[in-house]
């Protein structure tokens, strides 16, 4: 599947012009060593604490959920992002499944869902009965195409899944006049944008509801673990008892009742105290933490730009009213086998990088339910995206290689 690239237009000076390039890209990088090389895709970061809070924690014989650092980290989340009130969870998978019975979804419902994406973003709804109509990302990001939503709303869609892929953000101010002019609920999927921004907004704070993810592979980690976060004052009474097996229980262990009972449907959506504890450790350095990953984000931007202005990739999108949180690094290769190609010989060579979703449309479980639109641009990410490495305590060095390889790999093409 051969992709015409949006944006740029590649040099067309021929190959004079494209071996200085590659000549001065050679000057300012190290030789690879002979030694071998192991760079992982991923690598959780420790600030040094967690074990310390762990064990406070089994000091105290409080194990299970809500306790002193469940309520620690909700309080820094409420403090940091002046959300209304937000729930510390087991994953963002069940803060989207508690988002989709506060939203009283129903069998027959549509939700609009971006169809680059976890299943995550739409499992959550179709275990509520609901239809998922899948939007197409845009030409130049990942990101769900705003410019569609219009198109796709019936007098059935009850609410629209929005994705800041990669920790940017997709327009806001389009995704919600369209929800307003047409009664629907928002729902903000920003499992890997803890600390990015949307015109000085949070992510996560501007929909009816919001999703974060603490999952290893992200920016702020717990292992497992993700939150709610509640930006309508109807959902918080509601949000409580479903996340306490639908019981109101958090109202008895504040005494405000004398014996709790079953008030609702929900399920047991409680992050244990060790978990929380682990978070916190990392909420402490979060400032730390994204500092690092800016700087290897930038230093992966600085050093591989070229490879746009040759046409031979191009290079992540962040818009004018987004501030990034350096999730992740990816560039998007002309045609599937060349990002196959370059996969291969960075895994060979002992880089580990990775592509990333299948579009959920062309998945074994839902593409019979699909409704046969093509989508694109979704289809050109599953094809042509190839994520580099990138981790907080990734070293100078360590990425020197990564992009060492990638230039190289270019250059072997083009010789």
């Amino acid at each position: 599947m051969d992709i015409q690239f949006t944006g740029y237009q590649p040099i067309q000076k021929g190959i004079n012009a494209m071996q200085l390039v590659f000549d001065k890209v050679d000057k300012r990088l190290p030789q690879n060593k002979e030694e071998q090389i192991n760079i992982p895709f991923n690598k959780p970061y420790m600030t040094g604490f967690e074990q310390k809070y762990i064990n406070d924690v089994l000091s105290t014989g409080k194990l299970s959920g809500d306790g002193t650092y469940t309520k620690r980290c909700q309080e820094y989340f409420k403090m940091m992002y002046d959300v209304k009130e937000c729930f510390l969870t087991t994953s963002c998978s069940d803060a989207l499944e508690m988002s989709a019975i506060l939203l009283d979804i129903q069998e027959g419902d549509e939700v609009i869902v971006p169809s680059y994406t976890f299943v995550s973003s739409a499992n959550a709804f179709i275990m509520r009965g609901a239809k998922i109509v899948f939007a197409d990302s845009r030409a130049d990001h990942p990101g769900i195409d705003e410019d569609s939503l219009e198109s796709l709303i019936t007098e059935k869609t009850k609410a629209i899944v929005v994705v800041h892929y990669a920790g940017v953000a997709c327009d806001m101010d389009k995704v919600m006049d369209v929800a307003d002019r047409h009664n629907i609920y928002v729902v903000e999927d920003a499992a890997q944008a803890v600390d990015a921004y949307y015109k000085n907004k949070p992510l996560g704070t501007i929909g009816h509801l919001g999703t974060l993810s603490f999952h290893e592979t992200k920016n702020i980690v717990s292992g497992e673990g993700g939150m709610l976060l509640i930006n309508d004052d109807r959902f918080i009474e509601r949000a409580e008892i479903i996340r306490e097996k639908g019981t109101n229980r958090t109202k008895f262990m504040r005494g405000e009742v004398d014996k709790y009972g079953w008030v609702d449907i929900g399920s047991s959506y409680l992050p244990n105290e060790m978990t929380a504890a682990f978070l916190y450790a990392q909420l402490e350095q979060l400032q730390k933490i994204q500092a690092k990953r800016i700087a290897v984000w930038n230093r992966y931007m600085e050093e591989l730009k070229e490879l746009e202005v040759l046409g031979f990739a191009q290079m992540p999108k962040v818009h004018d009213y987004a501030v990034h949180n350096a999730h992740m690094f990816y560039i998007v290769l002309p045609d599937h086998d060349t990002e196959e190609r370059l996969r291969k010989y960075l895994v060979s060579s002992g880089v580990k990088a990775v592509f990333h979703y299948n579009p959920l449309h062309n998945s074994k479980y839902f593409a019979d339910k699909h409704d046969g639109r093509v989508l694109p641009n979704s289809e050109k990410y599953d094809n042509c995206l190839l994520r580099l490495p990138l981790y907080t305590g990734m070293t100078t060095s360590e990425q020197k290689v990564v992009i060492n390889k990638v230039w190289r790999f270019f250059l072997r093409e083009h010789k």
